[in-house]
């Protein structure tokens, strides 16, 4: 084994095989890079919700928004709008991009002394405070935001997308990876040839130097075949199962919004994702607490309508011991899954990818660089896991026996003797450090990430001195946050926007 890995073979096609795909044949285009899937094999479809990473692997692409929008039903996403999670009655969002934090006096800090001084003030005032896309989320507006008229908000940077998961794949297949020569073999793998290097051959006559296992669940070649085994996730996330189906528009107008929404329900959540010429939306559960069938009518029951196609999808969460083992890859389902929360199925993928491209441009590839690999990508998944478990834990709902057992469930990790991490809040700590949005869902969730210190704890025992002292900073949060809501209404309603940019 001479570890060169010149001939590359996805194995699996549906968004996870082509996204792979795409990529190495940008970044390898010398590599002679080739996806082998099965007609008899549906894919599992899952990704219709995206965050904010895929706008780097989309730009490292050269992928124009309306090149593949407008052929994958694809909409734009500013935020992910969580309901009834913290208890009923109460939402609250996740903004992507950076929040503004300029003129501020301590940070996130202000806020907080907004809400001791005035108590009245919603949880949703925060994200408005901090975000100026939140201006146009809650107006259901777009901008491409030229004349910077809010503040810090980039918008070919700071959104994301929705889209069919199916039809992604089928464009890329079509319109980026064959014009740049990835082979493409329509073939079911009836036999898998093994030797001390791992996979010699599929069905005889298919070799690489390099399998990438883009199988799905299934995971034919790193669990199947390699025998590598799985590290489940259940203890943390007990979610494992999913119905999901397609709705048309009552009011296109109105229901396309510029964001997902989670609501929480009996047993789980359920997505709801506006696509450009219908709504996706699923019901994600745990068949702990409730079967499939009254599950399905719980969702039904939510949806008011029964006359509809429901699929459903069973999950399974964790990652494998390892992800690269001889010379095979797993990227997406095939490595492993979170749960939908977050909108994390493509995340893993381009990320995962992004691993790899950096350990393939060694000349060639040793144990070292497997490892690595297998390190790196068991650290987000891990890191990002416990960034959904979070919306769990600090849940006050306990209608259900669900919701109860999430509010009694351990996070104790008995063989290693520790806490759950839960993204760096160790055992609930105030340092959040700099995690993305996990502020936004801690706040909307009643806990304070932020890092008062003793000086200014004990500034909280005089509050008319406090609340002197601290009005010039509340007037700054109120005052931007007037501004960026006077000039949303001046921007286009969502539908509009992607019609006249997209879908004109």
């Amino acid at each position: 084994m001479d570890n060169v890995t010149y001939d590359i073979m996805v194995v699996g096609g549906g968004s996870a095989g082509w996204m792979t795909a795409s990529t190495l044949i940008k970044e390898f285009p010398e590599k002679k890079i080739a996806l082998i899937e099965s007609p008899k094999i549906a894919t599992t479809g899952v990704g219709e919700s995206t965050i904010g990473k895929i706008r780097n692997w989309s730009t490292f692409l050269g992928i124009k928004d309306k090149d593949f929008l407008r052929h994958t039903d694809g909409t734009y996403k500013l935020s992910i709008q969580f309901t009834d999670f913290y208890k009923k009655g109460e939402y609250f969002h996740y903004p992507f991009g950076v929040e503004v934090l300029e003129d501020t006096f301590r940070g996130f800090n202000d806020w907080w002394y907004k809400k001791f001084i005035y108590p009245e003030t919603p949880y949703t005032d925060y994200a408005d405070c901090y975000f100026p896309q939140m201006a146009l989320v809650n107006q259901n507006k777009l901008s491409i935001n030229e004349h910077q008229q809010f503040d810090k908000f980039y918008f070919f940077g700071d959104t994301a997308f929705h889209f069919d998961a199916t039809k992604f794949g089928l464009w890329l297949r079509d319109f980026y990876c064959l014009p740049r020569g990835v082979v493409h073999i329509k073939e079911h793998i009836d036999t898998i040839e093994q030797n001390e290097n791992g996979i010699k051959s599929l069905n005889e006559k298919h070799k690489a130097d390099l399998y990438i296992d883009c199988t799905g669940f299934a995971s034919i070649l790193l669990g199947k075949t390699l025998k590598v085994p799985f590290e489940s996730y259940s203890d943390l996330l007990p979610n494992n199962t999913a119905w999901a189906t397609r709705l048309p528009y009552k009011n296109k107008k109105e229901q396309i919004v510029p964001y997902t929404d989670c609501k929480a329900v009996e047993n789980g959540w359920i997505w709801t994702i506006p696509l450009w010429s219908r709504l996706g939306t699923g019901y994600v559960y745990s068949d702990n607490f409730i079967d499939d069938d009254a599950a399905l009518k719980q969702f039904q029951k939510h949806l008011g309508t029964d006359e509809a196609e429901f699929k459903k999808i069973k999950m399974r969460t964790g990652l494998h011991e390892r992800v690269w083992e001889k010379n095979v890859v797993a990227i997406g389902l095939s490595a492993g899954f979170i749960e939908p929360l977050e909108s994390n199925g493509l995340f893993t993928v381009h990320e995962f990818i992004k691993e790899l491209i950096r350990e393939l441009k060694r000349d060639k590839i040793s144990q070292w660089e497997r490892q690595n690999f297998t390190y790196r990508c068991k650290y987000l998944f891990q890191k990002f896991a416990e960034f959904v478990a979070l919306h769990y834990t600090l849940s006050h709902r306990d209608d259900t026996e669900y919701w109860k057992h999430i509010q009694n469930k351990n996070y104790l990790r008995e063989e290693a003797g520790e806490m759950w991490n839960l993204a760096g809040a160790r055992a609930f700590g105030h340092n959040f450090g700099d995690l993305g949005g996990i502020h936004t869902i801690a706040t909307g969730m009643h806990y304070s990430p932020t890092e008062l210190t003793e000086e200014m704890w004990d500034s909280l025992k005089d509050k008319n001195m406090l609340t002197k002292e601290w009005a010039p900073a509340i007037e700054t949060l109120n005052r931007r946050k007037n501004k960026w809501e006077q000039e949303a209404k001046k921007a286009e309603n969502t539908y509009d926007f992607l019609k006249r940019y997209i879908y004109d």
